[in-house]
């Protein structure tokens, strides 16, 4: 829709700056929340640091991994390549970035920053991530609509675009605005989610009912996207095997823990 715009003489990319927009808002609530655990904001900005960079190595992994068959091909046909053409093939096989691998990225990084902290616990840290996904997540589809990425199927209702060169495809056709649904039903989760932690409800198993609400809405809204990029198998989309996988482990991971506050009776 609105790619970019110039200041200064710089190009400035509307995706960035939401980027930066759900940052400090991530920012701002999670520092308010860390302070349950007794941490400040030097504390967290290094968490965050940490998170941020787990969820940009997840989210380029994945992005790799639906393009797996043309960094094979890359490989095979190494000897038969200059360089430059290798270097633009890679980087267009792993370039893109996908939510959901930024997703598990950021649990992984948690992780590991748990490993090295132990003033603070995963469970805790799990329980804010929670919290600040859907948050970050709603920047980031306007990003996506702004930038015309991530688009909609063609549809009566919608928007137009024109002249976006960035991806030519959502020129000149009216589409489903699917991203603004989607930061809509973020909002709303990042709310529903707050008010569990707010409340204590819930409390070390947020990350798994985040887990059951996302997967709900990126199942079905993925129905509505008009873009192939992220890879199909199957009829669905990498996003909606991702969805359901992370849905059944939210289930488990319920149960497992149901069952482990079950007291024990003789």
């Amino acid at each position: 829709m609105f790619p970019s715009f110039h200041i200064f003489g710089w190009e400035v990319g509307t995706y960035g700056i939401m980027v930066v927009l759900g940052a400090v808002a991530c920012t701002f609530v999670g520092n308010n929340l860390i302070k349950r655990f007794g941490r400040d904001i030097y504390d967290f900005l290094l968490i965050l640091l940490s998170i941020g960079a787990g969820i940009f190595i997840g989210a380029h992994i994945v992005y790799g991994i639906t393009h797996l068959d043309l960094i094979i091909k890359a490989f095979q046909n190494i000897g038969e390549l200059w360089f430059d053409k290798f270097r633009d093939v890679m980087i267009y096989a792993i370039g893109g970035m996908v939510f959901y691998g930024g997703f598990l990225g950021g649990i992984a990084a948690i992780g590991v920053y748990c490993k090295f902290d132990k003033k603070i616990k995963a469970r805790n840290l799990l329980d804010i991530y929670a919290v600040l996904t859907p948050l970050f997540h709603v920047f980031g589809r306007i990003g996506c609509f702004l930038g015309g990425c991530c688009y909609g199927i063609e549809s009566p209702f919608g928007f137009t675009v024109h002249g976006n060169t960035i991806n030519p495809d959502i020129n000149d056709v009216n589409r489903l605005p699917v991203q603004l649904f989607e930061s809509a039903l973020n909002l709303l989760i990042f709310l529903f989610i707050l008010y569990l932690f707010k409340k204590s409800i819930m409390t070390d198993k947020l990350i798994f009912i985040y887990m059951l609400v996302y997967p709900v809405v990126r199942f079905t809204l993925e129905f509505f996207r008009g873009d192939e990029i992220r890879g199909f198998l199957f009829g669905l989309s990498t996003s909606q095997w991702i969805s359901i996988l992370l849905f059944v482990t939210a289930i488990i991971g319920l149960t497992i823990c149901r069952f482990r506050k079950k007291p024990v009776t003789e």
